[in-house]
């Protein structure tokens, strides 16, 4: 399997991402610079954490018109996977690939500190866990207050489209444990077709032995196992 992450002018997590999928996990990994328009062969695509284009406007609108956001735009509708993290999940609703807008958090603060996850849908690629605990993954964001109007919501929910919430390390979902007013404490969504996923949260970042934490480990190896079993 070839992925290909995607560097944006302010890209901060990129690097992270390589090392986890290639140096960890024995993939053949790419980078995508934004300005170009071929996606080398790869069958997966990461848009990684940061701050494109320095977050100027609102987070991810600049980087929706880079010339390698067609590429992707048209990849996704022709089926291919794509994952956004972070900075990444809010180009992605730019591009309108997913639902929703990434708002300020209410605190009107950057926050960066780890979260609890609970898995609401085991029904995509990503969230293919044998496991119901909470997953403790971390957040570094300033944007990440998920918001979509009731009439959407409600056919994301019909449709199965909620990856994650915010929860305790019990997996409770309640207001106490989500870090930037989400609504519906929502962390992480897909598209109807399941092949686009966004998250706020960083797994990159909770995928290596030594950082004591390998829960977002999981979510890399259910993407890898996944795709494996439909080839």
């Amino acid at each position: 399997m070839k992925f290909g992450v995607v560097v944006f002018p302010g890209s901060n997590c990129d690097n992270d991402i390589i090392y986890v999928l290639k140096n960890i996990m024995n993939q053949d990994v790419v980078k995508l610079w934004h300005k170009e328009s071929d996606l080398k062969g790869c069958n997966f695509i990461i848009l990684p954490g940061g701050f494109s284009f320095g977050d100027y406007l609102r987070s991810g609108s600049i980087a929706n018109y880079s010339p390698i956001m067609k590429e992707i735009v048209d990849y996704a509708n022709s089926g291919g996977y794509v994952l956004g993290i972070c900075n990444g999940f809010q180009i992605l609703c730019e591009s309108q690939l997913l639902p929703g807008a990434l708002l300020h958090n209410l605190s009107h603060k950057f926050i960066c500190k780890n979260t609890f996850l609970k898995i609401i849908t085991k029904k995509s690629i990503i969230t293919n866990i044998n496991s119901d605990r909470a997953l403790k993954i971390p957040i570094a964001h300033g944007e990440g207050r998920y918001y979509v109007n009731n009439d959407v919501l409600d056919e994301m929910n019909k449709n199965d489209q909620i990856l994650f919430k915010y929860c305790d390390e019990n997996s409770n979902v309640n207001l106490e444990s989500n870090p930037n007013g989400s609504l519906h404490n929502i962390a992480g969504i897909c598209n109807q077709n399941r092949n686009v996923f966004g998250m706020m949260p960083h797994p990159e970042r909770a995928s290596d032995r030594s950082l004591n934490n390998e829960d977002g480990m999981l979510l890399f190896k259910s993407i890898l196992n996944s795709v494996n079993l439909n080839c």
